[in-house]
């Protein structure tokens, strides 16, 4: 499947702001099964500089730095992007799951993608003796990993509940889970800190699923929004596999990768500064929709695209 994707984020400035520095994370990079045909950035007001690079776990990271005043700030992330994931392993066929703890701490590599980089606690993800607990429980002595890992994904569908204003980017892990509700960034910070606090290496994705309108409506201009899921190391023959306990599936086609990290400290969208004063508002659109474009068709790519 081939998708293009449109991210917009608008700030709305109650007071001109001079100066604004952002960091951010908005463009796909080749992850497996998934291959970048075109994407870019337009910022408007037109940046002063603007630096991308690629960090520690792969992301592509682009610092923009803005000069003139502006009393709003708009970023347009444009993105065609190619997904064809192999099938996820059945889980009986997958090693016992303390085989794969024990295997992780061994390894001696501290490469990117090695499991020691996400086999400890992480500011956002820390280790909660009660999630842990929770956790346990799929975890039977001698369970494949795959089928106790996907046990607790469905098992977080079920027991908590999806409600947008129940929890703000701050609200630490705990609240989240005694109150049993949030978003997906707190589905996924619960089943990182409940894998690791068994000894297993988890991490945090960020990127988009395709969303279907019901049967018979239209789909939404700006109805889909940015995602998040786990990725589980799964032992050198499998290594890591990703579960979205948010909708409880294991990723697909459906699902573009954006960033990884070990939690969403590492690969929040956009972060920064800006000098001025007074109160601000935040939109953001995203769409994810099927490319109906030909392969002659020129690139997304605009003005002060990267």
């Amino acid at each position: 499947m081939i998708y293009d994707i449109r991210h917009v984020t608008t700030y709305r400035y109650e007071r001109p702001a001079g100066v604004s520095r952002c960091t951010l994370r908005l463009l796909p990079c080749d992850d497996g099964g998934q291959r970048v045909f075109d994407s870019g950035l337009d910022v408007a007001p037109a940046p002063a500089q603007l630096v991308e690079r690629v960090n520690f776990f792969g992301t592509r990271v682009v610092t923009v730095t803005i000069e003139t005043t502006h009393r709003e700030l708009r970023i347009t992330a444009l993105s065609r992007v190619e997904v064809e994931r192999e099938a996820a392993p059945a889980g009986p066929l997958t090693p016992a799951w303390e085989d794969v703890r024990n295997e992780a701490f061994e390894s001696s590599s501290l490469a990117a993608d090695a499991p020691a980089h996400y086999l400890y606690p992480s500011r956002l993800a820390p280790l909660h003796e009660p999630v842990t607990a929770y956790a346990r429980e799929s975890f039977r002595p001698g369970r494949p990993i795959v089928e106790a890992a996907a046990e607790l994904m469905r098992r977080i569908r079920m027991d908590f509940t999806y409600d947008p204003d129940a929890t703000e980017v701050s609200t630490p892990l705990s609240e989240a889970f005694e109150a049993r509700e949030g978003v997906c960034q707190d589905f996924a910070h619960i089943m990182i800190a409940g894998l690791r606090g068994i000894g297993l290496p988890a991490g945090y994705v960020s990127g988009y699923i395709r969303t279907l309108p019901p049967p018979g409506k239209p789909r939404l201009v700006g109805a889909d929004a940015s995602h998040a899921w786990v990725s589980l190391w799964c032992g050198p023959m499998f290594g890591w596999l990703d579960f979205d306990p948010t909708n409880a599936i294991m990723i697909g086609n459906d699902h573009i990768v954006i960033a990884r990290g070990r939690d969403y400290a590492d690969v929040s969208p956009i972060s920064g500064v800006i000098r001025g004063s007074g109160a601000q508002k935040l939109t953001v659109s995203v769409d994810v929709a099927p490319s109906q474009r030909m392969a002659g068709d020129p690139p997304v790519r605009s003005r002060e695209l990267v």
